[in-house]
C-alpha cells in the first residue's frame, strides 16, 4: 500500500495511509528496543552481574525481550494483512481495519510504557551502585 497522500484520497484512504506509516514506525521502534534489550541483558549478565547481584532484573529484561519479540511478530503479520485494505469496498470492512489498528496501538503503547518503567527502574538501581569517573 502506497503511503503517499493525494488530493483525491478520501478521509478513509488517508487514515489507512497514516495508520500504515504509524505501524511502520512501531515496528522500527520495536526493532530498536530489541537491540537495546540485547545490550542491557548483556550488561546485566556480564559487567553488572556482581555489582547488581540481582537476578530478578535480568529475568524481567529477558521476559520483556520475549514480549517485545511476540509483539514484533504480531505487528509484522498485521502489516502483511493490511495488503487486503485495497479490497475493502464498504465502510464495515474499513472500520474492521481501523478497529484492529486501534487494538494494536493500545498493545504497543502498553508495551512501551511497561518497558520504559522497567528501564527507568534499572537505571535507578545502576546509578546507585556504580560510581562515575569525573
Amino acid at each position: 500500500m502506497s503511503t503517499a497522500i493525494y488530493d483525491h484520497d478520501n478521509d478513509v484512504d488517508v487514515m489507512h495511509k497514516i495508520n500504515t506509516i504509524e505501524l511502520d514506525n512501531w515496528i522500527n521502534h520495536l526493532v530498536y528496543i530489541k537491540k537495546e534489550l540485547n545490550n542491557i541483558i548483556g550488561l546485566c549478565k556480564k559487567d553488572l552481574s556482581t555489582t547488581l547481584n540481582d537476578n530478578q532484573t535480568l529475568n524481567q529484561f529477558n521476559k520483556k525481550d520475549t514480549e517485545n519479540e511476540v509483539l514484533l511478530v504480531a505487528l509484522r503479520k498485521y502489516m502483511n494483512s493490511r495488503d487486503n485494505i485495497k479490497e475493502c469496498d464498504d465502510t464495515q470492512c474499513d472500520m474492521a481495519f481501523i478497529s484492529e489498528h486501534e487494538s494494536y496501538r493500545r498493545s504497543y503503547l502498553y508495551h512501551l510504557d511497561k518497558y520504559r518503567k522497567l528501564k527507568d527502574s534499572f537505571f535507578s538501581k545502576v546509578q546507585g551502585t556504580i560510581s562515575f569517573i569525573e
